[in-house]
């Protein structure tokens, strides 16, 4: 018997199916070993010798899996094929005594048949570059952590973080928060005439005047321009055809599916990921069982197997002809910095359309398995052909553009429309006034040179210049990526955190940060702003890549990063300069001592706390105390509050938390019960006993 261990139990029924009998499939449940969660477990002195530790809530299953592994004849370590697997595979092997150099490792990228019977083929030795990678990344982010979140604490609030990646990630949506802020919009106009031939209406819009460029800044211009156009014909100057093509985007990297899945369907980076991960690992679809739909999904490559492109251009023949297909296979480049260890994200099986699944997955899988493989679909079809009309007018010196445009082909459009985002201006990139689909066409009438044209009407629209959008969440993670900044696996949780934190909040998709994230940016620009920024976050990417390379030694990049870090710790730390919020006095007295409460500020915001803090340490929220009672206390008489549990849940309990233990999930009235003497609950016009059956109906809300 041969036993494979991975990482998700997610994936052993689906691999399963496809290994046979003669193996045994164990799941570690992701980190079996890792740093401590609450020690530093770093040796500073020793080289950065990491202390690991076995996760305390896997001490059982490490115990089976040694187990199982003393009764196989071999073990083979099969956690997913990324620098965190590897790293994982590294310490499963450590665990059951295993030398990492032998062959015991396989991967696939994908949970098909013909990928894991292959995989089985061609076993490795655990690639140790990949493994001192991600070990120079773990180590690096805990001495962040670890060394500056306290000093965050101490000079702005209680219980701060600070993170390598995460912390330039905010200062990102900080410094566009200035930009806005900082903006001064300027006024300008447009002018729009309108026309109509042969029952074809079109516009054109001011462009030049005397074959300069205009636009006006002000009513006064305005005027005089339409004064000059009024009664006046326009007249037909010049008339340029072309045709041109768009090319199909490439197929999905993490990324850009992120990015496409909130911007085409509203999914969040965290819907998205436990959305892609089940698709991955393996889902129940009728008559199949459980399969696996899509590759790896953490990947920030653009490329294709041949026989996933040939099985794609043939499938796309099949269903809209020979003419769909390129004479030669779409091949696309990674972006410069890349890892390129993957493929792109693209369906395992052509022939598992969407359709034939769409009643086996749920909404959200089944909305980002159409969208993922509808643009490998895409991808790997003819461009789109368009004939193009730009037409050039005259009216009083002043020159107007008419622009039409007929799509010839539709070729990968077919399938596929790409997302324009607006510009800082409310405009996408062709003028539109608002983020559509980039394939929106106009069609002109027949004109000829000379051709007086007549303006059934001429518009004038104010405008003013936008400042840049906010980031959401998708924006954020193409700046991320664009700037070099953390990698694939790390863009949701790193984003993710800055909300989870109050670091930032959302208004709508948008991000904004808080005065906490603010004060945050601020602090660290003072005094850790030659590590925390974009160029020395990307250049610490790059040199993580050297590792797993071969070409850098993890040690050192280590210490070239540490003792430059080390002196901007000790200067912040020994600074006299506090960030933090004087308390503000209230009239409002601590039920507990009899002094008075004050609104202080902590990591989740302001609240109110004692005065004779720390002697006493009573605290509310400033929610609470301005939120009105629903009723009295059915145990003591005091005031009933409708409060939120940690999972946003409403719950009812009595102000006095300590003296009186009542709580109820409904709403109590505050009465107790005639038949049984428990308390009364109201739900919606009905009141009802919490114990027994008593109930009165027709109960005023």
């Amino acid at each position: 018997m041969k036993l494979i261990v991975i990482e998700a139990p997610a994936k052993r029924e689906t691999l399963k199916k496809y290994l046979g009998n003669g193996y045994e499939v164990f799941a570690t449940k992701g980190h079996i070993r890792d740093l401590p969660a609450k020690s530093f477990a770093i040796d500073l002195n020793n080289n950065y010798e990491p202390h690991y530790e076995i996760n305390p809530d896997k001490k059982e299953l490490i115990s089976e899996l040694k187990k199982k592994a003393s009764n196989a004849d071999e073990v083979l370590i099969a956690t997913d094929p990324d620098r965190e697997g590897e790293a994982i595979s590294w310490h499963v092997a450590y665990v059951l005594g295993l030398d990492p150099n032998t062959k015991c490792r396989i991967q696939f990228n994908e949970i098909s048949k013909k990928a894991v019977l292959k995989a089985l083929d061609e076993p490795r030795a655990i690639d140790l570059n990949l493994v001192n990678a991600q070990q120079a990344r773990r180590v690096l982010d805990r001495i962040v952590g670890y060394k500056l979140s306290p000093i965050l604490s101490r000079k702005i609030a209680p219980k701060l973080s600070a993170g390598r990646v995460q912390s330039v990630a905010l200062k990102l949506v900080v410094e566009r928060e200035k930009e806005i802020e900082n903006f001064k919009p300027e006024e300008y106009w447009t002018i729009t005439a309108l026309h109509e031939k042969d029952k074809i209406k079109f516009k054109s819009s001011l462009a030049t005047f005397k074959g300069k460029k205009v636009k006006p800044e002000n009513r006064a211009e305005v005027d005089n321009i339409l004064s000059a156009l009024a009664g006046k014909d326009f007249v037909v100057t010049e008339i340029k055809k072309s045709r041109t093509k768009s090319h199909a985007p490439a197929p999905f990297t993490t990324s850009t599916m992120q990015q496409d899945a909130l911007n085409k369907l509203g999914m969040s980076l965290q819907k998205t990921t436990r959305a892609a991960q089940e698709l991955y690992e393996g889902v129940e679809v009728k008559g199949e069982g459980k399969i696996a739909l899509i590759t790896y999904i953490r990947t920030d490559s653009t490329r294709v197997s041949v026989d996933a492109q040939m099985a794609c251009r043939e499938f796309i023949a099949e269903k809209y002809g020979k003419n769909y297909v390129p004479e030669k296979p779409n091949i696309y480049a990674s972006k410069k910095n890349a890892q390129d260890a993957h493929e792109a994200i693209r369906p395992i099986n052509m022939r598992m359309t969407p359709e034939m699944v769409q009643d086996s997955l749920t909404r959200d899988n089944f909305r980002l398995y159409k969208l993922i493989y509808e643009r490998f679909m895409a991808s790997q079809m003819s461009e789109a052909e368009y004939s193009n009309v730009n037409v050039s007018l005259d009216c009083a010196g002043y020159g107007f553009k008419a622009v039409g445009r007929t799509q010839e082909f539709a070729g990968f459009t077919a399938v596929y429309k790409e997302y324009v985002e607006e510009t800082a201006d409310g405009e996408d990139s062709n003028g539109k006034n608002k983020a559509k689909d980039k394939n929106g066409m106009e069609k002109l009438p027949t004109l000829a040179e000379n051709e007086h044209v007549e303006a059934k009407e001429i518009k004038e629209e104010q405008k003013f210049t936008k400042p840049p959008a906010r980031y959401t969440e998708a924006s954020l993670v193409k700046a991320m990526e664009e700037k070099g900044i953390g990698r694939p696996a790390t863009y949701a949780a790193t984003i993710t955190i800055l909300t989870a934190r109050n670091y930032c909040s959302k208004d709508g998709k948008a991000l904004v940060p808080t005065e906490l994230g603010r004060k945050m940016i601020e602090y660290l620009e003072k005094f850790f702003n030659s590590v925390i920024n974009v160029k020395f976050t990307a250049h610490m990417e790059s040199r993580l890549d050297d590792i797993a390379e071969d070409k850098d030694e993890w040690h050192s990049v280590v210490d070239s990063f540490w003792n430059g870090f080390k002196g901007l710790l000790t200067k912040a730390d020994e600074s006299g300069l506090s960030m933090k919020a004087e308390p503000v006095e209230t009239d409002i007295i601590c039920e507990k001592c009899g002094h008075k409460m004050v609104i202080r500020e902590g990591r989740f915001g302001k609240f109110l706390g004692c005065s004779n803090f720390p002697k006493c340490r009573n605290i509310k929220s400033l929610e609470e105390h301005e939120r009105k009672p629903v009723s009295k206390c059915p145990e003591c008489g005091k005031n009933v509050y409708a409060l939120k549990s940690k999972r946003g849940k409403t719950f009812y309990a009595c102000e006095d938390r300590e003296g009186c233990n009542f709580m109820s999930w409904d709403m109590p009235t505050g009465q107790k019960c005639p038949k049984c003497g428990k308390h009364l609950i109201r739900k919606g016009k009905i009141v009802k006993c919490s114990a027994c059956d008593f109930k009165e109906e027709n109960q005023q809300n």
